[in-house]
């Protein structure tokens, strides 16, 4: 039997990953991948873009692995632990990365394949005092800062809930205050425990 075969009867004919149906192929889980099964998952054609390209990664997608990080194919956990670790940044593909228990030789071989400028090229965001933001997170002004082009001047202490992270500048976020979405300086915010 083939491997696309024997992927698609150990799948059900659906992604591992997302569970789409359309468009399925075979992904050789580096390194060291071979045409094994074991060492190989079958993915949907959006899934295969994403992981080939970390610039086209659309975060929401991979809230998919809340449910396919409990796979028993150890390829599939591989594949879940380095998608939550590249989204970490995030917020809550942390949560899930913390919940997700591999052995060590299934660990091993999910680090061994990550990318290796995860660590040094992830974007983060840092508040005033130099607490690590997260997507979603509620922050308050430290000053009073005037928006331009709205005319309104956003006072200090004013909460700002569940911001969104500018993925290419570690010192903006953006934020909804006095109805407006405006982008705020990290240095001027505070996260809210």
């Amino acid at each position: 039997m083939s491997t696309e075969k024997e992927l698609h009867a150990r799948s059900g004919s659906r992604c591992e990953l997302c569970g789409a149906t359309e468009q399925l192929g075979v992904y050789e889980v580096p390194p060291d991948a071979g045409d094994s099964p074991d060492r190989c998952v079958l993915v949907c054609e959006t899934c295969r873009v994403q992981i080939e390209n970390p610039e086209q990664v659309d975060v929401n997608h991979w809230r998919c692995l809340n449910d396919s990080m409990w796979s028993q194919v150890p390829a599939v956990q591989v594949m879940a632990w380095r998608m939550l670790a590249r989204l970490s940044h995030e917020g809550w593909p942390q949560g899930l990365l913390d919940m997700l228990y591999l052995d060590e030789e299934t660990l091993a071989w999910a680090r061994a394949g990550a990318d290796e400028s995860d660590d040094n090229d992830v974007v983060r965001h840092l508040d005033s005092n130099g607490a690590v933001l997260a997507a979603g997170d509620t922050v308050t002004l430290v000053k009073d800062l005037t928006v331009k082009g709205a005319g309104f001047t956003a006072k200090r202490g004013t909460a700002v809930r569940g911001i969104s992270l500018v993925a290419d500048n570690p010192a903006h976020i953006e934020g909804r205050v006095n109805g407006q979405q405006i982008v705020i300086l990290t240095k001027f915010v505070r996260k809210v425990s």
